[in-house]
């Protein structure tokens, strides 16, 4: 009994502290449109991604109107507040703990439907985290096409615009579990985890395939396929070694992920790898140009390796610290997750791990196929 009352309290603090904060931000951009709607949640949050669906430089707020630029110096020059498309240290805090919310309010979803206490969920959701990467390349993909070509255009293109699309991702995912628990429930399967993986595995397919057609059809999408085979042989090949070496010299490290440790890994690694082979390595696979970073920490680790020798840089990049950041924080969330977390709490540390999985294997899938289909 007592369990079950600590349990609807836990629920009760959650949900006024979404609640608050809701009605903070809201009530605070009714009252203060300038400072907290335009100053703070257009700046950072919404004028990106706007900026980003209009293909635009930069999107610029003054007087009471919205203008988007294209030209990067009329940016510069542009008064506060200016939105770029991309991500800021400011939206990625914001988003990070958003997404911790999310992921309580997720455990309690579970917990009421019964599900999540065993790791078969993890294996499930790993199509949804390819999924969510390739959905988003084909928001790059429309940039370049016309109206009439483009299969979603603005506004509805947001919805599959970093970080929106993690919540179309979150929507969908959310959906087709709930969708499977009832079959189970009914009698029509004996298990959820295959009809959820399946609708995953069933929508990386037709977005992948979708692509593809695109390559075949258009001017403004092309096919690399040489760039996915590198990208995935270069992180399965990083994460043997990290593996390997865990296993030989820290075994203790994945007493508790357990073969869990080794998607995580492998994930991260994909999104490194990616980053080097689109950053460092495009043109040399057959790309007009090398592709750009967006995320400011992922350019500030470039930076880092910019400030190496240049026949180091000539002879491996400047993007492999980012590689090097990805699998060492990597390997240490596989030794935080020990055998205790699981006991305690196993649902909310099997939805952490996936959504540390999502976090790599999302923009790692993204910078994968953007340079495979050359967008």
């Amino acid at each position: 009994m007592g369990t079950a009352t600590e349990s609807m309290d836990t629920e009760r603090l959650w949900g006024g502290t979404v609640a608050a904060l809701f009605v903070a931000l809201v009530g605070g951009a009714l009252v203060f449109p300038e400072r907290v709607y335009y100053g703070f949640v257009w700046h950072y949050f919404w004028g990106p991604v706007v900026a980003d669906a209009k293909s635009a430089q930069c999107a610029v707020y003054a007087d009471g109107s919205v203008s988007f630029l294209t030209d990067a110096a009329a940016c510069r020059a542009a008064a506060e507040p200016v939105a770029y498309p991309g991500y800021t240290l400011v939206s990625e805090v914001g988003y990070a703990l958003t997404m911790l919310l999310a992921l309580l309010g997720v455990v309690f979803l579970l917990r009421r439907i019964d599900v999540g206490r065993d790791r078969g969920l993890f294996y499930a959701l790993f199509p949804y985290m390819l999924f969510g990467g390739a959905l988003r390349v084909l928001e790059d993909a429309f940039d370049g096409l016309s109206a009439a070509d483009a299969a979603i255009s603005f506004p509805w293109n947001t919805l599959i615009i970093s970080p929106v699309i993690y919540f179309t991702m979150f929507a969908i995912t959310l959906a087709a579990l709930l969708a499977s628990v009832w079959l189970r429930d009914s009698g029509a399967t004996e298990s959820y985890y295959y009809s959820l993986a399946g609708v995953g595995t069933g929508l990386l397919a037709a977005t992948v395939g979708y692509l593809s057609v695109l390559a075949f059809t258009t001017d403004n999408v092309s096919l690399h396929p040489q760039i996915t085979a590198v990208v995935l042989v270069g992180a399965t090949l990083v994460t043997w070694l990290t593996w390997e070496a865990v296993e030989r010299y820290a075994p203790e490290v994945n007493r508790g992920t357990g073969q869990m440790g080794l998607v995580v890994i492998w994930a991260h690694a994909v999104d490194g790898v990616a980053n080097v082979v689109g950053i460092d390595w495009a043109k040399e696979l057959g790309l007009p140009a090398d592709l750009v970073p967006k995320h400011p920490v992922n350019r500030a680790l470039i930076g880092v390796g910019e400030q190496f020798p240049e026949p180091v840089i000539q002879l491996v990049g400047t993007a492999w610290p980012f590689l090097v950041v990805k699998i060492v924080a990597a390997v240490f969330v596989v030794w935080v997750f020990d055998e205790q977390i699981f006991e305690e709490s196993p649902r909310y540390a099997i939805l952490l791990l996936v959504a540390i999985v999502a976090v790599g294997l999302g923009p790692g899938t993204r910078d994968m196929l953007r340079a495979t289909f050359g967008i």
